[in-house]
């Protein structure tokens, strides 16, 4: 009797040795992207992460005649997922409602309301946070996004909620920057020019056509003068054909330069934020107080 029960607990010892082994190997081969986990990944995923969630995101707008709709969120989206193969974190899907009414005139945009645009961020957030994850990284691809994000990050302290936003805001270094102007053949851009097709040669180069580069002008209109004043036509009056400035000199060795600084910059942040404690504490405090009033 004694031996039988010897050998069913080293039976059993076996088999937890065994489970938590492949546990621990399904937790070191896990994806970082969302929609690649299982079902019983998911949560090991979670944990594995620290509750970080990275969410890539962009727009569907003309780029030119040579790059793809779909550009910034293809550049976000590597980025993130080479961040996350450094610092581990998992990396939301393909993620494209953005602002882009400047683009409504050209073929392919998408371009969805104003309330639609926030409610669609908001309850993303909520369901990425019922899914575990309490901090939530964004990391835009797309200039256009860029204050309708800040705004969104500021309405976050306007209720209480149990989950920290936290918009990348990467910068070049001054060497880094110092190499791509020595490599970049232009000296004006901002939209599918040089730099943003190059970064395109690494990230899809399948989708890019570089032989229409020149198929319509990047070039400034300046067909406004209102120093001092802001107003929603700007980017039209200057761009009308949805691109700017001359991706002709673009290169992939341009563009891993662009890309392997992002990358880096963005695991050091997904690092951080993992380490951030103070956040949410602040949180907590803010509408402790605000409640009293």
């Amino acid at each position: 009797m004694k031996t039988s029960l010897r050998n069913l607990h080293i039976l059993m010892l076996l088999f937890c040795a065994i489970l938590t082994s492949a546990t621990k190997i399904s937790a070191q081969n896990l994806s970082a992207a969302w929609e690649e986990l299982t079902s019983a990944e998911f949560r090991y995923a979670v944990e594995r992460s620290e509750e970080v969630c990275i969410v890539p995101m962009g727009v569907i707008e003309k780029h030119g005649q040579h790059l793809p709709l779909g550009t910034d969120v293809f550049t976000a989206r590597h980025t993130s997922l080479q961040a996350a193969g450094k610092e581990y974190a998992v990396v939301f899907p393909f993620y494209f409602a953005g602002q882009i009414y400047e683009a409504m005139h050209q073929p392919g945009t998408i371009a969805y309301s104003p309330d639609l645009l926030y409610k669609m961020l908001e309850e993303t957030c909520l369901e990425i946070s019922r899914n575990g994850f309490k901090k939530i990284i964004f990391v835009n691809g797309h200039g256009g996004n860029t204050y309708f994000l800040q705004y969104f990050c500021q309405t976050q302290l306007a209720k209480e909620r149990d989950y920290s936003v936290y918009l990348f805001t990467p910068s070049v270094d001054a060497d880094t920057q110092k190499t791509i102007t020595s490599m970049r053949k232009s000296t004006t851009g901002g939209h599918a020019d040089e730099g943003e097709s190059a970064t395109m040669l690494v990230v899809r180069p399948d989708l890019v056509k570089m032989e229409r580069a020149g198929d319509e002008s990047g070039a400034d209109q300046m067909r406004l003068n209102l120093p001092n004043a802001y107003t929603a036509i700007w980017w039209y009056s200057k761009y009308p054909n949805h691109y700017a400035g001359d991706a002709a000199g673009a290169t992939e060795k341009l563009g891993k330069v662009i890309m392997e600084q992002r990358i880096e910059q963005l695991s050091k942040v997904i690092k951080t934020v993992k380490a951030d404690k103070a956040t949410m504490t602040l949180q907590k405090e803010f509408w402790q107080r605000s409640a009293r009033y």
